[in-house]
């Protein structure tokens, strides 16, 4: 019997085919999230594609979940997929967007880029009166070392600035990637941050990371520091940041994730000058390579399901991080 593959995402022809292609046996039917039907979904023994959740939860009989996310936190809800469904992200397709966006933040903090779009905004030519920061020789903490956090790690060091990675573990045997000066354990990140010019998170949401930079860890950091987070808002202790920075203890933060999302429009965060907020646009699809690598990841899964074999980029439904069990983690070469 052939599968039923539902693929929910806006592909150029090219790439359905190179889907149909992947696994010839499978029948397909391609549509985008807005015009998507709760009988697509229940048609489907495969859904690629971030369909609505009040869709998903309906078919019971659903094997393989292929989030176009990295973190598809909502689908690993109790009760949203079946128990047997396998649970694949998009790990490998967001490191170059998301990167570039914050060395783009890091740049525009350091050089006092968006206070200067302020005064332009006032018509004002008045010089910021203070120096700016290089990044070079700058002490970079890259707090999660996956995809994202590894192809922000290169780009740093490749300006020049001194990177130390930190992980949930350290194996002794892994080497350290040549774009480290080391690669710590959570279990010793607090001895980095007094170092660390730049505090980058890039970490998921789990109960283990919830508020995990909590007012007494950022007191930790290094005096002038910036923070900055592109993984999950719930990471961070909002308040807390905001009296950081607004106190002077940090420099300045940048935040593509926010806990709530949206944030409130009361929330002191929105009018601190040293503050720079996005609304979680850093990934997504505003970059176009980046669906093209959803695409790719995609066809590379159709093929070991079509095959019978597992599936790369498993999520562990208890960890909500790729798994190290079946399959393997794929990661960008950008």
């Amino acid at each position: 019997m052939s599968k039923q593959i539902l693929v929910c995402l806006p592909l150029r022809e090219e790439q359905k085919r190179a889907m149909q292609q992947a696994a010839p046996e499978a029948e397909f039917r391609f549509t985008v999230p807005a015009d998507v039907t709760a009988e697509d979904v229940r048609w489907a023994d495969a859904v690629l594609g971030n369909v609505p959740v009040e869709l998903i939860r309906q078919n019971d009989r659903l094997e393989w979940f292929q989030s176009n996310t990295a973190g598809p936190d909502a689908y690993l809800a109790p009760g949203v997929l079946p128990e047997r469904c396998v649970v694949t992200n998009a790990t490998g397709a967001y490191g170059l967007a998301i990167s570039e966006w914050m060395l783009g933040m890091w740049l525009g903090l350091q050089k006092d880029l968006f206070l200067y779009r302020d005064r332009q905004n006032r018509s004002e030519w008045a010089p910021t009166g203070h120096s700016v920061r290089s990044v070079y020789g700058s002490r970079v903490l890259c707090v999660g070392m996956g995809d994202i956090g590894s192809n922000f790690a290169r780009r740093a060091h490749a300006l020049g600035a001194e990177v130390v990675g930190v992980r949930r573990t350290v194996h002794p045997d892994t080497p350290c990637p040549d774009y480290c000066l080391r690669v710590v354990p959570q279990s010793q990140m607090d001895a980095e941050l007094p170092e660390a010019d730049l505090v980058a998170l890039s970490l998921p949401g789990t109960p283990e990371t919830k508020h995990l930079f909590h007012r007494e860890r950022i007191a930790k950091c290094k005096p002038g520091a910036i923070l900055m987070n592109v993984g999950r808002g719930s990471v961070v202790d909002h308040r807390a940041l905001y009296e950081a920075v607004h106190s002077g203890r940090l420099f300045g933060a940048a935040l593509d994730v926010t806990e709530p999302e949206p944030l409130p429009s009361d929330h002191p965060l929105w009018r601190e000058p040293g503050v720079i907020i996005t609304p979680h646009v850093s990934g997504g699809f505003s970059l176009p390579k980046t669906l093209d690598n959803i695409a790719d990841i995609f066809v590379h899964n159709l093929k070991k399901y079509a095959a019978g074999q597992p599936l790369d980029n498993q999520v562990s439904r208890k960890t909500l991080y790729v798994s190290g069990g079946a399959g393997e983690r794929l990661l960008s070469t950008f």
